[in-house]
């Protein structure tokens, strides 16, 4: 596999574990919390996928500002993420495998970017 592709699992990954552990948010977070986050983490993927479709010496700069976008985004889910573990929506466990997930594509994210 690539570096492209296991980046792309990292995120999906990613994103499969925060459809999941939504789905246990208050009725009340539908249109709050549980759809920021999940919009949070879906921009992470449909980003980078943009920007890596337009990859090219001629658009580097569009290509970094969709990676940075995604980055962003990124940033968003782990506030997320902590927020949904510091008022108990999720578990101590939920929150370490996301985190260690979410550091993981930051840290590629952030290769890629430099």
């Amino acid at each position: 596999m690539s570096f492209h592709d296991d980046l792309k699992k990292y995120i999906h990954e990613y994103i499969k574990f925060v459809y999941e552990i939504t789905k246990k948010f208050p009725r009340e977070e539908l249109y709050g919390i549980t759809s920021q986050f999940k919009r949070a983490v879906m921009s992470i993927m449909l980003n980078y996928i943009e920007g890596y479709a337009r990859k090219n010496k001629t658009k580097s700069k569009i290509y970094k500002n969709f990676l940075e976008t995604a980055f962003g985004s990124l940033k968003e889910s782990k506030y997320l993420l902590f927020f949904s573990y510091d008022i108990k929506y999720i578990s101590k466990k939920e929150y370490e495998h996301g985190l260690a997930l979410s550091d993981k594509i930051g840290a590629m994210l952030w290769g890629v970017i430099k």
